[in-house]
Parts: C-alpha cells; structure tokens; sequence
C-alpha cells in the first residue's frame, strides 16, 4: 500500500466511524433518556389485555368483540414538568383510529384504574385531528392544527384566543399517513406548549387559564373508546428541561 492509498483509507475509515457514531446523528439526542425499554413495559402501568411488546415496539389493541367503553391509557410511572419528549407513532388505518400522548396528566382512579385527564397530543388516523391539543376529561378541544392559541389572561374574559397561525393546517399533515411511522414531539416549558409532528409544528399555545392549567404531570397513551383499533409507540424518550435553561440546550 502506497502513501496516497493509506491516507485514502485513514480517511474513510475515520469517515466510516463519525458516521456511525452516537455524537453524529445523535447529537441532537443530547440530554434526552429512554423511557420504554423496548422489550417491556417495566415502569409502565396498564391494561395487560390491551397493551402488549412486540418486536421492540409498545403495541394497543382493541377489538369489535370485546370494545372498550371508555378511554383507557397506558401510564408511565414518572412525571415530568418542562419537557421535550419524542416518539414515534403508527397507527392502523382500521376502526376508531383514535389515540393520543398524554402530558402533564393525572390519574383520576374514581373512573377508573386506568383513566386518566389532562393535555393530550391527539393522534388520529384521518389526519382531522392529527396534532391537535386537546384537553382529555377538561376542557376539550383548546388548539387546533395550524393555530397559535392563547389560553386565558384576557381582560375581556375571553378564555381562548387565537392569536396567530403555525401554518396551513392540511400542508402540515401532507406527509401524515394512517399505517406509517411517524415522529411526535411535545414541548412543555411553563404555560407554552407545543406539538410537532414530523418535525412541523402543529400547534402552539401558551395557557394562562390559572384554574385549569397544569404545570407537571404524568405521562400516559391512549386506546380510545368505540370500534377496534391498533396504535403503536417506539423509541420513546424524555429530555428533562432545567429551571433557567431553554428546550434547545
């Protein structure tokens, strides 16, 4: 091997090993923590009939035979405050087709072991609903996709404001299809909260509602009550954001 041929190979061996490593890619990873180990539901609390692991993937399940009566979740055993979580989704084109993330949530066990209210980050697999922010067993509906949303602190008591716009609400979900993997990211940082689906923003809004806004909780996924239905979750993680630090660092 010649002079020129061993540098040619350095150099794409070291190419080689930049490419495939964690600081790569993976850089704009940094900070953030698995919480679904990918084989079980360790840390995980729901309904064993509905929620399984297959393939390294968290899978929930309904059928017409025995169809669920009302929403159930699968709940993480953390809470988080300020946040960015991210994971991907997959959702049947069969059904219900409805789910949801569940954030800044909480348990509310007088209906149910496996019920839960709060913000929801919704999932459906007609893309009507798809990225909007909803507020499960509260005040429902309180962004849709496209609109920037103000909750609250207004001086004619107006309890919701839309203030601006994050784009074309079909645009954003042009790529969106029902039976594909998709990527899902939330932020909560004080009262701003924002959806992003495929790196689009989908959402954003900050709640100024002091009676009804939450600013921690648990984290939670939905099977959704009525026909059969099918969700799935992979590489779920959470990056914790600390007091004083914004969501980019």
């Amino acid at each position: 091997m010649n002079a020129n041929s061993r540098s040619y190979f350095v150099a794409t061996f070291v190419a080689a090993l930049l490419a495939s490593s964690p600081s790569g890619a993976g850089a704009a990873e940094e900070g953030f923590e698995p919480i679904f180990d990918g084989s079980t539901l360790k840390s995980w609390d729901g309904n064993p009939k509905l929620w399984r692991v297959a393939d390294g993937v968290i899978v929930g399940e309904t059928s017409d035979e025995s169809p669920l009566e009302s929403n159930e979740f699968l709940i993480w055993s953390g809470e988080a405050d300020d946040f960015v979580l991210r994971l991907e989704f997959r959702i049947a084109d069969r059904g219900v087709g409805n789910s949801g993330v569940q954030y800044r949530s909480k348990r509310l066990e007088d209906a149910g072991r496996w019920v839960v209210g709060g913000y929801q980050a919704d999932i459906e697999r007609t893309n009507k609903y798809m990225g909007i922010l909803y507020e499960e067993q509260g005040r429902g509906i309180l962004a849709l996709r496209g609109e920037e949303v103000l909750l609250g602190g207004s001086a004619n008591g107006v309890q919701r404001q839309v203030v601006g716009s994050v784009g074309n609400a079909e645009e954003i979900v042009n790529d969106v299809r029902a039976g594909e993997w998709q990527e899902l990211e939330i932020v909560a940082q004080g009262n701003r909260l924002e959806h992003k689906i495929n790196g689009r923003t989908t959402v954003l809004v900050v709640d100024k509602d002091e009676s009804n806004a939450a600013n921690s909780g648990i984290l939670a996924l939905q099977l959704h009550r009525g026909d059969e239905m099918m969700i799935e979750f992979k590489n779920i993680r959470l990056k914790k954001i600390a007091e004083g630090k914004e969501a980019s660092e």
